[in-house]
């Protein structure tokens, strides 16, 4: 049976990467416009780790920095220090981002107007959640669960 992914709909999605390695940025959720995602747990498991306790990796939102009204910025959600290799991780502080950057309007986000060009995504730029790994030979497996509210 097919999933329904029309205007109106709410999908429970999840996503596994295996041996996510080196410093290039890593896509875990690509925006698509007019939807709403809400991230509700990641998992993850260190395969190897070039320096216990130094590598970190770093999740966070590639979109639109409403404050100095930029595109494409890394804001970083969070960072994790790895301890040791086999460790587990898991991080289920939920959020939300929208699939689209708004129409650029010059930062700060300081009336109305700006609020709404945020929750109406009419540019052509998706924003992302992504992952970087501080060392090239630092590997780590990911797994994502999120929600995603098409509202087109």
């Amino acid at each position: 049976m097919a999933i329904a992914r029309g205007a109106g709909t709410e999908i429970i999605r999840s996503a596994s990467f295996s041996d996510i390695v080196g410093t290039s940025e890593t896509n875990l959720i690509i925006g698509v416009q007019h939807h709403i995602y809400t991230v509700l747990s990641m998992f993850f498991r260190v395969n190897a780790v070039n320096t216990a306790d130094t590598d970190t990796l770093k999740i966070g939102v590639r979109g639109y920095d409403s404050l100095g009204g930029t595109t494409a910025q890394f804001n970083e959600i969070f960072r994790h220090t790895i301890g040791a290799a086999q460790e587990t991780f898991v991080w289920n502080d939920k959020f939300s981002f929208n699939g689209y950057e708004p129409t650029n309007f010059t930062g700060p986000l300081d009336d109305a107007t700006k609020q709404d060009a945020v929750a109406d995504q009419g540019s052509s730029v998706a924003q992302k959640i992504t992952m970087y790994v501080s060392h090239a030979s630092t590997q780590i497996d990911v797994h994502v669960t999120y929600i995603d509210q098409n509202n087109a």
